[in-house]
């Protein structure tokens, strides 16, 4: 029997990994009867689907006032997205009591700061690039944008200043905070990287699964 499978359950995608390989499905098509039989199924849910399950190795994961030194910021710690949570696990574990940024790029986007202490000061959430693009439905977009050119069309417009609009707000962040601590590490997870990559004007580490990540420490942590 495998000892432990972990399942991050976003709003677009389910991702769950198990003896060290990584699965993928949209979330509207995942269901645990996919997984195969574990001891443990340790689980971060912060999509609109919700799940009836009877089994007791299923272990629904909340965030929580303190993981080790890690400390939320939140007066109402369960408040915070699991997923939120996981990532700075994951990210205070690499970051080895360093202070850190944690940015994630999904269906909204995410930045978490923590300080050299392991105090969670408080973060940031605002829509991802996609959702932000959604909100005027007659505009076109192109698959591409640029942050240095203007639109001679109203989709090269709304695609550019969209990306622009997005990417400016990250840096912009970041380079503050590194103006303050200019040896912080910067820690980016998400599937939406890719499209903002080429555009970030700052050192980073990307960790395509970092939310998994954390759930593995968890894991090891709660025993």
């Amino acid at each position: 029997m495998i000892s432990n499978i972990l399942v991050d359950i976003g709003n677009t995608h389910t991702k769950w990994k198990f003896e060290g390989e990584y699965y993928i499905l949209p979330t509207e098509k995942f269901d645990f009867k996919r997984l195969p039989e574990s001891s443990k199924i340790w689980v971060s849910n912060v999509s609109n689907k919700s799940f009836n399950v009877s089994s007791n190795s299923v272990i629904f994961v909340n965030s929580q006032e303190i993981y080790k030194t890690l400390i939320n910021a939140y007066s109402e710690p369960m408040s915070l997205g699991s997923d939120r949570w996981l990532g700075m696990i994951a990210s205070y574990e690499l970051s080895e009591g360093e202070s850190f940024v944690l940015i994630d790029i999904g269906t909204a986007i995410t930045v978490d700061i923590v300080n050299n202490f392991g105090t969670h000061l408080g973060g940031l959430i605002f829509p991802g690039l996609d959702k932000l693009r959604q909100t005027f439905n007659n505009f076109p977009v192109s698959s591409k944008g640029y942050t240095n050119k203007l639109g001679k069309s109203t989709e090269k417009a709304w695609s550019n200043g969209t990306l622009s609009l997005i990417v400016n707000t990250i840096n912009q962040k970041i380079n503050e905070k590194k103006n303050e601590t200019p040896n912080i590490s910067i820690f980016i997870t998400g599937g939406g990287y890719q499209l903002l990559q080429s555009s970030l004007n700052f050192s980073h580490k990307y960790y395509e699964n970092l939310v998994i990540d954390g759930l593995e420490y968890y894991a090891k942590y709660m025993g």
